[in-house]
């Protein structure tokens, strides 16, 4: 049982930005803090920053570190939960092997934990969110590029090698079965992250096929598509339609009645109708349920927060 004075901070970080967040021993968030981290790649510069907006985030609430009982990160990469270590990041930040859990826990003096970010994302919609109550679902966050948090009987599962749930690199009609350097993007995120949208758009865009500028962002891309562009139409069902053969996959194999769909491509309505509508075209006993994340944005660091909470409590359970 936590202590009833004291307080944790989540931890978001991303490939251009580092969010953080205070909370009570109830998960409710009391304070946020953010900052760039464009062009940062050095670990120990991402820790110092975190540093100084636990600070920061104590400071504005006029608590004292005394009171900080846990922190908790969720890193854009392949993370070994159990020791600690981010084993690799995606291109932005070029991580290999950075022991994360011990760098916060030598800089903060309390207990820390580091998961992959979609699997933080994935425990935040099963305790707060969107998945509550269901034992077995996926969590997809569309957003830069793609991936999976998948929660069985009600726990994540990682794989044996900490990298279940990449499903950027899964294969489905429409996508490149070229090999994939590692740290490149995987074939199915070539077509679905937000860059794979945004080239795509980019690919097939001239001025006798639509009046839109060429450098549309995926989100804009979807509205113009509501707004009956046929272009935007045209890569918007492209985009759904592989998503669609993806989450079938993932229904073929799990069973799992939940696909909760997240990340700042992933909530555009556009892209959640159109999937549903392709899906629903396939045998009825395999379809899960395709619904938007409740938490959105904020599914990452409520993650974290939970994160910190259990590291805060196995603290109190081991003294």
């Amino acid at each position: 049982m936590l202590q009833e004075t004291g307080y944790v901070v989540g931890v978001d970080i991303g490939g251009s930005n580092l969010r953080l967040a205070l909370a009570g021993t109830d998960g409710k968030i009391l304070a946020k803090w953010a900052v760039s981290t464009a062009g940062i790649r050095d670990p120990q510069v991402v820790v110092r920053l975190i540093e100084e907006g636990v600070d920061d985030l104590l400071q504005q609430n006029r608590l004292s570190r005394s009171l900080l009982l846990a922190v908790a990160a969720g890193a854009p990469g392949v993370t070994n939960v159990d020791e600690g270590v981010v084993i690799a990041t995606s291109y932005l930040m070029g991580w290999r092997d950075v022991p994360l859990r011990a760098l916060l826990e030598t800089r903060l003096g309390v207990p820390a934990a580091v998961e992959n970010d979609v699997n933080t994302a994935a425990i935040a919609e099963s305790r707060i969110g969107a998945g509550q109550g269901i034992r077995d679902f996926v969590f997809i966050a569309v957003g830069t590029g793609i991936g999976a948090g998948i929660v069985l009987n009600g726990r994540l599962f990682h794989g044996m090698g900490w990298s279940a749930g990449e499903i950027g690199y899964m294969l489905v009609p429409g996508t490149s079965v070229s090999p994939v350097d590692k740290g490149q993007p995987g074939a199915l995120e070539s077509v679905v992250g937000g860059e794979g949208i945004k080239a795509q758009w980019q690919s097939l865009w001239s001025e006798e096929r639509t009046p839109l500028p060429r450098d549309l962002v995926a989100t804009q891309i979807f509205d113009h598509a509501l707004q009956g562009d046929s272009l935007a139409q045209r890569v918007l069902h492209q985009s759904a339609q592989t998503l669609a053969y993806a989450i079938y996959n993932l229904a073929v194999v799990l069973n799992c009645p939940l696909v909760v769909l997240g990340g700042s491509v992933g909530m555009h309505p556009a892209l959640w109708k159109s999937t549903q509508k392709i899906l629903a075209q396939r045998d009825k006993r395999l379809q899960p349920e395709l619904v938007r994340s409740t938490l959105g944005p904020e599914a990452q660091v409520n993650g974290a927060i939970q994160l910190a909470l259990d590291a805060a409590a196995s603290r109190v359970l081991s003294t």
